[in-house]
């Protein structure tokens, strides 16, 4: 059996090292914002080219905390892709505003710049793009409407660790930016995790504050606050795996190189653009028959995932949107399949998949 994932599999070279942290954090008595916390933020921030980092407690968190920083108007418009992971949504409405679904490009899954300006009104205030895949957004034209329309920018980077447009790292176009280390990330943590970055120091001494119930110095508090901290065990598993991220994310990039030089034309594969670094956190391919295909790829003892089977506006839990129209992303929900590509998938492995597609045409 082709696993889609196995999180043992994915960690098993850094065993020793993850033994070793987690002995020296539980030798320290130090478990809550110490040391390694610092160290990986610093370590974290210095991949990503920009000033600074904060370690939280998720992905999810890391968007929350990010719109509350900016001190947004209450229920202010944030522009969002309409085909995103629902926790990107979920950031906006726990922060108090609205989502504003805009449509992707049907070619790339990322939101199309040239749908976004039909959608600002005079109450929108900020456009949240997500690099889905691990793709980056074609950040040239939505930068400039940032600019125009005096509007802040923000990454959800969850899916994107490492990856690159035009040379620069995801993450550091935006005023402000959240990467979550959900274990089956490129750069996973074993456990929850997230981060904010942004060169904005008062941004980035807001965030730490909200993440620590809104308090710089203890018992006293400025902000309505929250518990959101990356704790020391898993920063300290982060520092360990940081080091291995490019290795990981080039491996994951040769096996998509033969995914895409194997299988059919007659899938609708990832698109390749020279300006972009893709990281292939998952590898989508699309067919009308995709359950049907899902299926017979089992029978060969190969697992898929569909990431994601229902857009968000059609999620009961988001029901306000249920009236929207937006053919592109649920033509993208119907048709996705995301094949095996994880870091301990080998050449072998992913040409048997490539095989499989061939013959089920």
């Amino acid at each position: 059996m082709i696993e889609y994932e196995n999180l043992f599999k994915t960690n098993q070279s850094f065993i020793k090292e993850y033994e070793e942290a987690f002995s020296q954090v539980l030798k320290s008595g130090w478990f809550i914002l110490g040391k390694n916390v610092e160290e990986f933020e610093r370590e974290f921030a210095l991949y990503n080219k920009i000033k600074y980092c904060a370690g939280v407690a998720s992905g999810l968190d890391a968007l929350t905390i990010s719109l509350v920083t900016l001190d947004l108007p209450p229920k202010s418009e944030i522009i969002v892709p309409s085909n995103t992971y629902i926790a990107t949504i979920l950031s906006i409405l726990h922060s108090g505003h609205i989502p504003v679904l805009v449509e992707p490009d049907i070619s790339t899954y990322n939101i199309d710049p040239n749908l976004i300006e039909d959608s600002i009104t005079s109450k929108t205030r900020a456009i949240m793009v997500v690099h889905l895949y691990g793709k980056p957004c074609d950040m040239d034209p939505i930068m400039d409407i940032c600019r125009r329309k005096d509007l802040f920018l923000i990454e959800d980077c969850a899916q994107a660790h490492g990856a690159e447009y035009k040379g620069k790292k995801v993450g550091s176009f935006g005023d402000i930016a959240a990467f979550s280390f959900y274990p089956t990330k490129n750069l996973g943590s074993l456990g929850d995790g997230g981060a904010v970055v942004t060169d904005n120091p008062e941004f980035i001494r807001k965030v730490k504050m909200i993440r620590n119930y809104g308090s710089e110095k203890k018992y006293y508090n400025e902000y309505i606050g929250m518990n959101s901290r990356l704790d020391e065990i898993q920063a300290s598993f982060l520092r360990i795996k940081l080091k291995h991220l490019d290795a990981i994310n080039n491996h994951k990039r040769d096996l998509a190189k033969i995914y895409l030089t194997e299988i059919s034309q007659r899938y609708i594969l990832p698109v390749v653009d020279p300006n972009c670094f893709d990281v292939y956190h998952i590898f989508s391919i699309r067919h009308n028959k995709r359950d049907e295909l899902k299926a017979y790829l089992f029978d060969k003892g190969i697992k898929t995932e569909i990431h994601y089977p229902v857009p968000p506006h059609q999620q009961r839990a988001l029901n306000f949107l249920k009236s929207l129209e937006l053919p592109i992303s649920e033509e993208i929900h119907r048709t996705t399949l995301s094949l095996p590509i994880s870091s301990f998938h080998s050449r072998v492995d992913v040409q048997m998949v490539a095989t499989a597609l061939t013959n089920f045409l």
